[in-house]
């Protein structure tokens, strides 16, 4: 096996624009949308979306790494570093306040260039805690990889590993990330489309694999790094949320990117990226097409109960109705049930009963079915 950057061209990537300018075109139409949609609503409700989206690609980012966080513990280091009141939490995460802080610098600062400084302050961040854990104690933290073994990606037990992957040598990393960063600030690399350029940065830079460990979380930085530049504000998405659903098929459009046959390696044909560029934009599509979902519910659940705010309630009503809203549209798809709330409210089904039909009546639910099919859905402006 061989690879791209062994390539005689490499990094002159292609792609075919014609291929993908309705599929950017469609991306940067959404992204002006929700994002200009956003600004024009109650800060409060802006804050809400964007910090649940941040929560979202926090927990994801890491979830594709196979490294599990505390959503609690994220919100809560995340409404520090925003300078909002941080949720009370029992027990600090080190590593989810690493990622959070790592998310807020982006949005914070993503119109400066980018520099190797910047990227190894995210090392450090994302590998917040790794120094403890005797495992990862010959890491290197907060500098490019320095190993004179080689940087492999394999599976499978140990004498019969699988290599999916071999990155350039250590000592060469200075120099390819320095070309990198070069076209990265460029003002030429800002006049491709943003989520092309977002594109062919994330694969240029998971492919030098520059450090020894959280490479695939600091390339999706980089993925919003970019496409922020390029719209001129934070954005609204969580792309990591869309890619862990169906990670197999981001590690295979990786791999496929990023590998050659030794007969290809002075074929210019190789270095044209257009089927990995059209499968990262759909996916960015998809990923903003769900985030837009979320907002949708934040902003039904704000008019909701602006319109209930002299509804008389009691606390396990307003949990069960806050919990509902909290699930989303895919939480409950099918509505909700008198045995379901029961669960949710931690109260007798005939108490769930009760509830149900004062909250029918006034009008903060609607139903659909009989009997045992009866199911409630939560009555929004945009449903009537």
């Amino acid at each position: 096996m061989n690879y791209i950057w062994q390539h005689k061209y490499w990094p002159q990537f292609s792609y075919d624009s014609s291929k993908l300018s309705a599929l950017a075109y469609q991306y940067a139409k959404q992204a002006s949308q929700l994002s200009g949609r956003l600004s024009q609503t109650d800060d409060g409700d802006s804050i809400t979306a964007q910090l649940d989206l941040m929560v979202d690609e926090a927990i994801h980012t890491s979830l594709i790494e196979g490294e599990s966080l505390n959503p609690a513990s994220v919100r809560s280091s995340l409404q520090n570093y925003l300078n909002l009141s941080p949720t009370p939490i029992n027990v600090a995460d080190v590593k989810a306040e690493g990622m959070a802080a790592l998310l807020v610098d982006v949005r914070k600062h993503f119109n400066e260039p980018l520099n190797k400084e910047v990227l190894f302050n995210w090392h450090r961040m994302v590998l917040a805690g790794f120094e403890d854990n005797i495992l990862h104690s010959d890491l290197t933290v907060g500098q490019w990889r320095d190993s004179p073994e080689p940087m492999q990606i394999v599976s499978g037990p140990v004498g019969y590993e699988r290599v999916h992957y071999e990155a350039p040598a250590a000592q060469d990393v200075d120099a390819l990330m320095a070309e990198f960063l070069s076209w990265f600030n460029q003002q030429e690399s800002r006049q491709i489309p943003g989520v092309i350029r977002a594109g062919i940065a994330h694969l240029w830079f998971e492919v030098v694999h520059p450090f020894d460990d959280g490479n695939g979380r600091i390339g999706r930085a980089i993925i919003e790094y970019a496409l922020a530049q390029d719209l001129g504000m934070p954005v609204v998405l969580s792309m990591s949320t869309h890619i862990e659903k169906n990670k197999k098929e981001y590690y295979r459009q990786l791999n496929t990117a990023s590998c050659c046959d030794v007969s290809e390696l002075e074929d210019p044909d190789v270095l044209d990226i257009t089927e990995w560029l059209s499968w990262f934009i759909e996916t960015l599509i998809a990923a903003q097409q769900e985030a837009a979902g979320k907002v949708a519910t934040i902003f039904e659940k704000t008019a909701f109960w602006q319109k209930h705010k002299n509804t008389e309630l009691s606390e396990r009503q307003k949990m069960v109705l806050n919990k509902v809203f909290k699930a989303g549209k895919e939480g409950f798809p099918n509505g909700i049930s008198a045995q379901k709330y029961a669960a949710l409210g931690k109260c007798s089904k005939a108490t769930a009963t009760r509830d149900l039909s004062d909250l029918l009546a006034k009008n903060c639910l609607r139903s659909e079915g009989v009997g045992r099919g009866l199911r409630y859905f939560i009555a929004l402006a945009s449903a009537t």
